[in-house]
Order: structure tokens, then C-alpha cells, then sequence
């Protein structure tokens, strides 16, 4: 598995889009919390993709994807809020692993590509936030991102479900 920025001219080729959908809508129908509930709703996931790849295509935000050698398989955003004030941190989106890679390290690689890009960008500080009830906390902790706070009931996944979302970050 091999991490890779993908630069601002290759955001919106077909076939990266193809396989990145590919892979947000299977992790969705997985259970993975990146920002929809299974069953995936297909045209909300591919309008949500469709956004986050012209904002790398204008050079906003950067792309971090990982490659298995056939196909990208995972992703990852450093998006950028677009003032001086926060110059120096960028919030971490859309972390997600194809579940056919997940348990192998892809995840780790994933994170730790996106940190070596923070790096070479100068940030200080990378933010993000993760749906409570998952454990997912147990895969950022030890990557050095800690809890700094918690928004209760942010997130609605159903009717009668609601979690609270948890704002880690790691310092540079």
C-alpha cells in the first residue's frame, strides 16, 4: 500500500473519482463513520466527493490517497479553513480505508502519509473529530492525537440514535 498527494491538475480525473467513490460508499455499507449511514446514499456520497475534489483541484485542500498497485483504496483530506488566522493547522476529513484493506495497517499509513504532508506544508497542528460509540479513538490515540473536547449529541445516525462527536488533535 503506498500514500500519495494528488496534485491539484489530477483531482479530477475519472478514474481516481471512480475508484474514491468506490471506496466511500463501501466503507459506508460497512459501518465506517465518514459521513453517511449505510446503506449509502450513492448521489449525496458522489456530490459530497464532487466538493471535496474541486476544492483540491483549486489548490485549496490536499489529498492524501493510498494506491494498493491496481486501484486507490483509501483517502484522506487536509482541508484548509482559507484564513491567516489558522494558517498553521489544517482539519483532517474524510479518512477512509476500502474495508477490504482495513485491519492491514492501510490505516496507519493512511494517517501517517497525511502527517508527513502536514509536515512538508510547515502546519503546526492537525485537527479532526470522530463519531463517539465507535471506538475510534483507540486508532487516533496512538497515532498522537488526543481528546480535547466533546460536542454531545452532534450527530444523529438515526431517529433515536444520537452520539456525540470528539475533537482530537496532534501536534506537529
Amino acid at each position: 500500500m503506498k500514500y500519495v498527494v494528488v496534485e491539484p491538475d489530477e483531482a479530477l480525473d475519472p478514474g481516481l473519482r471512480a475508484d474514491l467513490l468506490d471506496t466511500w460508499v463501501a466503507a459506508t455499507d460497512a459501518g465506517g463513520a465518514v459521513g453517511f449511514t449505510a446503506p449509502a446514499p450513492v448521489e449525496q456520497v458522489a456530490e459530497t466527493l464532487d466538493e471535496a475534489l474541486g476544492r483540491v483541484a483549486a489548490g485549496i485542500d490536499l489529498l492524501g490517497v493510498l494506491h494498493d498497485g491496481e486501484r486507490y483504496a483509501g483517502m484522506g483530506v487536509l482541508a484548509n479553513r482559507g484564513s491567516a488566522l489558522y494558517a498553521h493547522w489544517r482539519t483532517v476529513l474524510r479518512v477512509m480505508v476500502h474495508p477490504k484493506h482495513q485491519g492491514t495497517g492501510a490505516g496507519r499509513i493512511l494517517m501517517e502519509g497525511l502527517r508527513g504532508s502536514a509536515t512538508d506544508l510547515g502546519l503546526q497542528q492537525l485537527q479532526l473529530t470522530i463519531r463517539d460509540g465507535l471506538g475510534l479513538e483507540n486508532f487516533y490515540q496512538p497515532l498522537g492525537y488526543r481528546i480535547v473536547g466533546r460536542h454531545p449529541q452532534a450527530i444523529r445516525v438515526a431517529p433515536d440514535d444520537y452520539r456525540d462527536e470528539i475533537m482530537l488533535i496532534r501536534d506537529l
